[in-house]
């Protein structure tokens, strides 16, 4: 028979027995459950996002941008495209799909393709403005609001779904939970609900602030301003100020507040929060993992998340404000520039060519004065023409060098030259008019460096006749520098100036007298290179 004592020590241990199986039947349930969560919790292929915003805002640009896309195409009407999600943690991956609609309001009524009463739950409409037109921001921002409001209203909703759908994502702005403060948020649910005997439910979390959701929509909303990097040009141009990019923020975070959405500024000319943005997206529609907080340090990088802001942290961007009131109307602090007429370009000037200048301007000097006839005997060897009485060489009517075809040599030392012969008469006058010692001592220097000389049988210098005459001693017979045979006016030159210059007299003198019926005496100004050393 069996003793108390036996009957309490069988009763323990059939006790234990019992909990050891129930502890078994926990690890295999965890287990199970651990599978059953990791099976359902794959990421949905059903999942879409909505892009609406004006022209011009940046939607294309943006999308590719999420898509890893370098060369995007802009299209009309209603676009689909899909960004490529992975999840290396559950190492899955799928595509979400994206709608963009034209920024014509005019497209508006497409938006029956793309949100349905069917995908309404699985949808994240994101408005997009440009901070290109900063004025227009706000205007733009209501206007595609109200255009999604309109379309809501003839989807067919019940009141009582409507209603679902706005608590739901009450309920999602009120269990925002600062990235790192995750446990301790936790850890104060549970004991509020614990305190309170209640079931998990909405009545431990906390109220609504003033102004938040007072649109609902029932639809995770995401605001991005794109184009930051045009702040530069805003504050260099229209000179903003920081206090105009804080008063653009505050009407922009207000607005995000009515309709419970979150505020991203982006650039995908500097790559700013661009990839920020991709991984929020997939964060409210996946529920990956998002531990980026708030950020409102930098003026065109700004991160506002949904749940996050009010009113009291929207009222530290009020101390910035100088010029300007927190509540003035924001068409009046940010208006849209007047159209400034463009100013009048100067006319570009040309640099002509070099050698076009000098030939036009050669032909304008051509037609303005007329090319003298005179002695115009080039350096190669040409003959010169005739020119008229009373024309000299160094006459003003003679024109320059360059004109007159003459090329004025460099002047020697008088006392190198033995003597000099007018290079031109004139049979009108009894002497030599318009001589230069100068051009004298040039032509007779190319006398003198000729190396032979032929006689004129009238006595008198014809076309072609040179003359040479030796650098000292009298001149001999059958010799260079021997006088012109059949001459009755000999040139017997000296070495001494004085005597040149006489001879040079008397042979002009003589000249002029027997010339007077000719109308010019052509002289030959070939200059032999092969010429002797006098």
């Amino acid at each position: 028979m069996a003793t108390a004592s036996d009957r309490s020590r069988t009763a323990a241990q059939m006790k234990d027995e019992k909990k050891d199986g129930n502890e078994k039947e926990n690890i295999w349930a965890s287990v199970l459950s651990e599978v059953q969560l990791k099976g359902t919790n794959k990421l949905s292929p059903n999942q879409q996002v909505v892009v609406i915003g004006d022209r011009e805002s940046g939607k294309t640009t943006l999308v590719a941008k999420l898509q890893g896309n370098v060369d995007p195409k802009k299209g009309s009407g209603l676009e689909y495209a899909y960004i490529d999600v992975r999840d290396e943690y559950r190492d899955d991956h799928t595509h979400l799909a994206v709608w963009l609609l034209d920024g014509d309001a005019s497209h508006a009524h497409l938006l029956r393709y793309a949100l349905t009463e069917e995908t309404y739950s699985s949808t994240l409409v994101m408005l997009t403005v440009s901070m290109t037109t900063p004025w227009a921001m706000l205007d733009q921002l209501q206007e595609w609001a109200s255009l999604l409001q309109d379309h809501i209203d003839k989807l067919p909703f019940s009141a009582e779904a409507i209603r679902e759908y706005q608590h739901k994502y009450v309920r999602r702005w009120q269990e925002y939970v600062e990235p790192g403060d995750e446990l301790e948020t936790a850890q104060l649910r549970r004991t509020s609900r614990h305190v309170d005997g209640e079931e998990e439910g909405m009545d431990h979390l906390l109220p609504l602030p003033e102004g938040v959701l007072t649109r609902n929509l029932g639809l995770d909303i995401v605001v991005v301003v794109t184009k930051t990097d045009y702040m530069a040009t805003l504050e260099k141009d229209l000179d903003y100020k920081e206090e105009h990019f804080d008063f653009i923020q505050e009407h922009l975070r207000k607005f995000c507040l009515q309709y419970g959405a979150a505020l991203f500024y982006t650039s995908v000319k500097e790559d700013k929060n661009c990839d920020l943005l991709y991984k929020y997206l997939v964060h409210r529609i996946y529920g990956l993992v998002f531990p980026t907080p708030a950020l409102v340090v930098e003026k065109d990088a700004v991160f506002i998340p949904a749940g996050w802001d009010n009113d009291k942290k929207i009222a530290i961007l009020y101390e910035n404000l100088q010029s300007m009131k927190p509540d003035d109307d924001y068409s009046d602090v940010i208006n849209r520039p007047t159209a400034r007429k463009p100013a009048p370009r100067e006319a570009e000037l040309h640099a002509e060519d070099e050698q076009n200048f000098l030939s036009r301007l050669l032909q304008q000097l051509q037609q303005q004065q007329p090319a003298p006839v005179g002695v115009t005997g080039a350096v190669n060897g040409s003959t010169a023409s005739p020119t008229p009485a009373g024309t000299g060489v160094n006459s003003p009517s003679a024109g320059t060098p360059i004109r007159s075809g003459i090329q004025v040599q460099k002047p020697v030392d008088r006392r190198s030259s033995s003597s000099a012969i007018p290079n031109q008469m004139d049979p009108t006058k009894t002497g030599i008019t318009g001589t230069s010692e100068g051009v004298l001592a040039n032509f007779f220097n190319s006398l003198l460096k000729k190396s032979s000389s032929t006689a004129s049988p009238t006595g008198m210098l014809q076309a072609g006749d040179r003359v040479s005459v030796p650098n000292s001693g009298a001149p001999t017979s059958g010799s260079e520098g021997s006088p012109v045979p059949g001459s009755p006016d000999k040139l017997n030159l000296v070495s001494r100036p004085g005597e040149v210059a006489a001879e040079l007299d008397r042979l002009a003198q003589s000249a002029s007298s027997r010339l007077n019926p000719i109308p010019s005496v052509p002289v030959s100004t070939n200059v032999d290179n092969s010429s002797s050393d006098c």
